[in-house]
């Protein structure tokens, strides 16, 4: 994909945000184990970046995916994971159906707060006993006149204890698993909504990560995004531009190997810099061609679902990728950064931190196996 003049622009303008809005303050946000999401997101909507492929008509900019792109892979110049997280569930993960499905109505209520960044938004999906496994939900929403009445819990909610809506998943019939489920735009305010507990990770600090519980949750049926009973088909759409946002974030590996290189320049081993050393430069450039087809692969992917494609091989290859890529990356560089790398505050010791997560979240790499070996017709039919 070749980025036009108005692509680099609109990176320039993002990192100029990323720079002066979010670098200098995320060591206090890891810290915290939390960022001010709402302050965050408000100067990102105000400059049109949490709307960028969603509609005019709605507070968006309209424009095509590969600008969606450029934003997404500028969100790795941050310097945690946490963060560009919980932008990428605002723009990627919480909102697609929402935009593509919604009701006009739906969509001033809850998208258009959204894209300003007047609102938070949450994506209800995984839960206890189902976290990659999203036919096996066991929250119900269940019909009483006009309103649906929710019961249940979602786990691993990021941004749970400072959202405003959440995308929730349910099942509002007891039909089959893939066609019995329906994704619902639900106020957090609502009484019988809890947070249980902030849940303390391995990484991604910065973003707050929540257990939700919902006890006779009463919500209209016009809170419903598109048809009753698609909300699987939805969901699995979503998961589209969630895997695509995941594999983007590659920028993250680029700036870590950048990092890692200053850092063996400097670092002096026996009398050389440790860069010196063929087996480092050798296999930093190993990791840095792998990078690049990483990237190849993101923006054919893109590229395809610009032009309206199916995408969802592609977008799990690359999520695959990225995922043990990163792993890879982040376990050689801290290597070469010696005790330093082992330093808890040290950006490579994060990045190793941040990185475990993406071959868990958003479809474990086994899943992404899964989707993959069933396009190539090798899994076994059940």
């Amino acid at each position: 994909m070749l980025y036009t003049q108005e692509h680099l622009e609109l990176q320039r303008s993002v990192k100029k945000i990323i720079d002066t809005e979010i670098n200098p303050f995320v060591d206090e946000w890891e810290a915290a184990e939390i960022f001010p999401a709402h302050e965050v997101f408000k100067k990102l909507g105000s400059a049109g970046f949490l709307g960028i492929n969603k509609p005019v008509k709605f507070g968006g900019m309209g424009l095509d995916y590969s600008y969606q792109l450029a934003f997404i892979e500028t969100l790795g110049h941050i310097h945690c994971g946490g963060v560009p997280m919980a932008i990428g569930v605002q723009t990627d993960m919480a909102t697609p159906a929402l935009s593509r499905f919604g009701s006009d109505e739906l969509r001033r209520e809850f998208l258009v707060p959204s894209i300003a960044g007047d609102f938070v938004a949450c994506l209800g999906v995984s839960e206890t006993g189902a976290g990659s496994d999203v036919a096996s939900i066991r929250t119900v929403a269940r019909k009483d006149g006009g309103d649906y009445i929710i019961n249940g819990g979602k786990m691993w909610t990021t941004s749970g204890t400072q959202a405003d809506w959440i995308c929730l998943l349910a099942n509002t019939s007891d039909g089959a698993p893939h066609k019995n489920k329906t994704l619902i735009c639900v106020p957090m305010a609502t009484p019988g909504i809890s947070v249980a507990k902030k849940l303390k990770k391995v990484g991604m600090w910065s973003s707050d990560t929540a257990q939700l519980f919902f006890d006779d949750v009463r919500v209209p049926q016009r809170f419903r995004i598109g048809e009753e009973g698609m909300g699987f088909t939805y969901q699995m759409q979503q998961f589209q531009e969630e895997r695509l946002f995941a594999a983007a974030q590659w920028t993250v590996l680029d700036r870590i190997l950048r990092d890692t290189i200053e850092y063996t320049r400097q670092r002096q081993v026996f009398g050389q810099s440790v860069l010196d050393n063929q087996y480092v430069h050798f296999r930093l450039a190993e990791l840095k061609t792998e990078i690049e087809a990483l990237r190849a692969l993101v923006h054919n992917a893109a590229e395809r679902y610009v032009a309206g494609e199916d995408v969802t091989l592609l977008a799990s290859m690359a999520k695959l990728k990225a995922a043990r890529l990163g792993r890879e990356v982040a376990d050689s560089c801290l290597q070469f950064w010696g005790g330093m790398g082992y330093m808890w505050e040290s950006s490579v010791a994060r990045a190793f931190r941040d990185i475990r997560l993406s071959s868990i979240g958003g479809g474990a790499d086994e899943v992404m196996l899964g989707i993959i070996s069933k396009y190539m017709g090798t899994a076994p039919r059940r």
